[in-house]
């Protein structure tokens, strides 16, 4: 019946309700409106600061790419903030090394003084490393601060402002710019209906596209688009890593065991591959011999119609010879016999 369909429906939207409001939402593109709002429902901004990244947004002030200092691959970088204004260079790669082969690393300074600013980027060999450090590098200690790392968002998230044009992600509740949408303070589920008409009114998107989770999940950064051959690639090469970096990982025994039996893998892959490739140099010799015989049986046939030639001529000139001595001899016993009548 139609009234029980429509009891249903509103029990599957009440539990959907629920189910929303133990999650929280991870935005996969940025609006300054929706960054100043707890759960992505503001349609103006509360601040003047929201305001001048809105303008910046809409007007596109801001050119996510014009900063020369920007080198490197942003899949493979890692932002890294709330340091200690002592932590140097030096101490941050070493911390960050533990995540993987840290290829360049860049700790902003101020422009005057020198001093450090308290965050900094750090760009690894892989993109494998910068997603380990994402995952383990949260809430870690350097020199006694507890940082906070997340992706290159200004050059990987979709409308992206910074923080000193008044976007980004941080600030205090006291200063009044108090930002949601990323790892630290994601959007809540929304708490009111999101106000498509008046949004739409005032000429402003929609809260951003995203997923949500639970309060324990971490979203994982931006993939990089890869064509087949480049996926085997990496697939190859990860775990190649992985089973050296478990083999560096284990004990010592544990290592050897792994090192015999890879050995004997590689003996029975060779064992394989060895008769195989005696099959084939035993087809290519076998049809590179029947080539040499009927060559050698070709000039051996020639050979010996030479030699029957040869022989045949010799054989001529012998009985020739032979003749010839017949008759001298005949003709000297004939005439030796006359000689010897006409003195009698």
């Amino acid at each position: 019946p139609p009234h029980q369909q429509k009891l249903e429906k509103r029990v599957r939207e009440r539990e959907n309700e629920m189910s929303n409001l133990n999650s929280v939402f991870y935005a996969d593109s940025y609006h300054p409106i929706q960054a100043g709002s707890i759960d992505a429902t503001d349609v103006l901004p509360h601040d003047n600061a929201i305001y001048r990244a809105h303008l910046c947004n809409s007007a596109a002030l801001y050119d996510p790419f014009g900063d020369p200092k920007l080198i490197g691959d942003p899949y493979c970088t890692l932002f890294v903030a709330r340091l200690n204004h002592q932590t140097t260079e030096h101490t941050l790669r070493k911390a960050m090394s533990k995540y993987g082969r840290v290829k360049n690393l860049r700790l902003v300074r101020h422009i005057v003084t020198g001093a450090s600013r308290g965050y900094a980027f750090v760009e690894f060999e892989t993109e494998r490393d910068m997603r380990r450090a994402f995952k383990d590098a949260q809430h870690s200690i350097i020199d006694d601060s507890e940082i906070i790392v997340d992706y290159n968002r200004q050059q990987l998230m979709p409308g992206w402002i910074p923080r000193r044009l008044g976007g980004g992600l941080g600030g205090k509740k006291e200063s009044g710019q108090l930002r949601f949408g990323g790892r630290e303070r994601p959007f809540r589920a929304p708490l009111r209906p999101i106000p498509y008409d008046d949004l739409k009114k005032l000429g402003i998107p929609p809260p951003p596209e995203g997923k949500y989770m639970s309060r324990y999940q971490v979203p994982s950064p931006p993939r990089r688009e890869r064509n087949i051959a480049d996926r085997e690639e990496v697939s190859h090469r990860s775990r190649s890593q992985d089973r050296d970096g478990q083999l560096s990982r284990s004990s010592p025994v544990k290592r050897e065991e792994q090192y015999h039996k890879r050995r004997s893998t590689d003996r029975e892959k060779r064992s394989r591959r060895v008769p195989e490739e005696k099959g084939k140099e035993y087809a290519e010799r076998t049809s590179m011999d029947k080539l040499d015989y009927s060559s050698h049986s070709v000039e051996r046939e020639e050979d010996h119609y030479n030699r029957k030639s040869v022989d045949k001529e010799d054989g001529s000139h012998k009985r020739n010879y032979k003749n010839r001595e017949e008759q001298r001899s005949h003709k000297r016993h004939k005439s030796h016999r006359s000689e010897r009548s006409t003195g009698s």
